[in-house]
């Protein structure tokens, strides 16, 4: 059936009982609400209580059954939350629809006019003739037709009463042809949430319910879309989900898990549902895509599903996840809502939401967050990749990582979320520490340049840095003695020439070969503390203060090129000198930490 085949008469709509939906989207969300409490259950008591006495096959086997069981509740909870927004999104609309409906038959009502089954409505006689005085008759109005609009010449006046009968026709009209389409419509998407059979859930579930939830979405967004506040501040956004019913709050994490786990301003442990949901559909979604792009994502997507299901230590926070552009990432060890000392690492060059990202920056974040704990248990330490980092796979060689585009537009969403964490925090003057690695620093650089700096940021450090957009430690907005530096002897990205140097180089190579080259590009930097953007962060000139670190592998040896000094600074097998250094800073106790000279 189509809205326009449908029977729905203006009696029927008058007599709908909206409330009835209402109460039939009450019972699915109390069964959405209670397969939540039983994974949360399983998560939190049943899984870590079996993990801490248990070992063996049979314990193996017993949180198996444990996790197909959880990830079978995610998927009610899913579903009977999308069933209990349609129908409340039903009523919502339906409602407007006997709003217009019920003020056009007071209308009729008022002028005492006849509104029959059909639509029509009959008004009386009314006004007077030109030619003998009397009433002009009256007439039935019907959608489609102009009673008494034309009339026959001049001398016949047209009776008052039939424009505002014609109007009343129109709009019963309307408001029942709007409910017959709203109707069919959900019809639609209600019939399409059901689960195959058994007890399993597998991949093309999720994949149906990745469909699932943007059909509902697509169906409620006058309901409940509309009053996300995504050009608030983070305070506000705070605020508004603070203010939200308990049951507006489950029906925004059930509809819209994608938008509210992304949002600055929530609270972690919101976030953190929401995202694992979405974790859900998202990996739903890219099972049902051909390409390598999706098939690159999906294998960091279960990399961090398979961590989180881990319950490893520190405890993961996922503050963000989504595959637009070349994927987004945030994951916390801690809570960054309760701990003292909150530090971001927001990584660069070559970073996606890859297995590789997965497993490596995850892993910085984590040998982070373990090294803070050797000094202060109450920490929180994240990875962001809340950016398109640039995509190099022969290091800084394209125009893509060169130009700095992407810090900029990714300074300004870190900005975002660090402000969104100084408003969730619970503590009265946590400690913050933004680090950024390699084209991560830049990015790092274009946050500090907004208003006021970055929000609640004490200090910063730069690792492996290419340049940071400014050529003095004190324009970074947290003070020259809050900026710290580690530049390995071996990483050539901390040694790239200047814009200037490459350009007079250039021009001394074409005029006089390598050594005209060589000798404009020392004019062109006489001090040999220019980088590709800005200031050499580890320079005197620049102002920092530079932490010691393991001088790295060489670029060239023996056995090859490497660029492994690069990618080491976060490591205590590798550079452990380096990681205690960072952990000390993020721990608020950066008088610990051994400085030695700049470059």
């Amino acid at each position: 059936m189509t809205a326009t085949a449908s029977r729905l008469t203006w009696a029927q709509l008058r007599d709908l009982k909206c409330a009835e939906l209402e109460g039939a989207a009450d019972g699915w969300g109390k069964a959405s609400n209670r397969a939540d409490a039983g994974r949360d259950r399983i998560e939190k008591q049943l899984l870590t209580g079996l993990r801490e006495t248990q070992q063996g096959a049979a314990a193996d086997a017993a949180v198996g059954r444990l996790r197909r069981m959880s990830r079978n509740l995610q998927y009610v909870y899913t579903e009977c939350g999308l069933v209990r927004t349609a129908l409340n999104s039903l009523a919502h609309e339906m409602k407007a629809q006997q709003r217009v409906l019920r003020e056009a038959l007071d209308d009729a009502e008022a002028l005492r006019f006849t509104v029959h089954a059909d639509g029509s409505v009959t008004y009386p006689e009314a006004g007077e003739g030109l030619i003998d005085g009397k009433p002009l008759v009256g007439g039935t109005a019907s959608v489609g037709t102009s009673p008494g609009l034309l009339p026959p010449s001049g001398l016949v006046a047209p009776n008052p009463n039939v424009a505002k009968a014609q109007d009343i026709a129109d709009r019963v009209a309307k408001a029942v042809r709007t409910a017959a389409e709203i109707d069919w419509r959900f019809a639609r998407i209600l019939r399409k949430l059901k689960a195959e059979e058994g007890l399993k859930v597998p991949d093309r579930t999720w994949t149906d319910a990745a469909g699932d939830a943007a059909a509902v979405r697509d169906a409620a967004r006058g309901y409940l879309k509309s009053g996300i506040p995504h050009e608030a501040s983070p305070a506000a956004r705070r605020e508004w989900w603070a203010g939200l019913t308990d049951e507006q709050r489950e029906e925004y994490l059930a509809v819209y898990p994608d938008q509210i786990g992304n949002l600055d301003g929530i609270p972690a442990l919101v976030r953190d549902t929401a995202n694992r949901d979405n974790l859900q559909l998202l990996i739903g979604k890219l099972e049902g895509q051909d390409g390598e792009r999706a098939e690159t994502q999906l294998a960091g997507l279960r990399e961090i599903d398979r961590q989180l299901q881990a319950g490893r230590q520190p405890p993961m926070y996922l503050l963000g996840i989504g595959d637009e552009g070349n994927g987004r990432a945030i994951v916390s060890y801690g809570n960054p809502d309760t701990a003292r000392n909150v530090s971001a690492y927001v990584p660069g060059l070559n970073t996606s939401l890859d297995e590789d990202f997965a497993k490596n920056d995850l892993k910085r974040a984590r040998d982070t967050a373990k090294g803070i704990g050797k000094y202060d248990h109450s920490n929180a330490s994240i990875v962001w990749l809340g950016y398109d980092a640039p995509q190099s796979p022969d290091g800084f060689g394209s125009l893509d990582v060169m130009g700095d585009e992407k810090a900029v537009r990714g300074g300004y969403s870190f900005h975002q979320f660090m402000g969104g964490l100084s408003a969730t925090n619970e503590n009265d003057d946590p400690h913050m520490t933004a680090i950024g690695h390699s084209y991560g620093s830049r990015t790092v650089g274009a946050a500090t340049q907004h208003s006021g700096g970055i929000p609640g940021v004490d200090d910063i450090v730069l690792v492996g840095s290419p340049g940071v957009g400014v050529d003095r430690a004190e324009d970074l907005g947290v003070g020259r003695n809050h900026v710290f530096v580690g530049a390995a002897e071996n990483d050539v990205v901390t040694k790239l020439p200047s814009k200037q140097q490459s350009a007079a180089g250039a021009v001394g190579w074409a005029a006089a070969g390598p050594v005209g080259g060589y000798l404009l590009g020392e004019v062109a930097d006489q001090d040999n503390d220019d980088l590709w953007f800005g200031k050499d962060p580890a320079s005197e000139a620049f102002g920092a203060k530079r932490f010691p670190v393991n001088e790295g592998p060489r670029p060239i040896s023996a056995n090859g090129v490497s660029i492994d000094a690069h990618s080491q600074y976060f490591d205590p097998q590798r550079d452990a000198m380096s990681a205690d250094s960072i952990s000390l800073i993020a721990a608020g106790r950066a008088d610990k930490v051994k400085m030695e000279e700049s470059r």
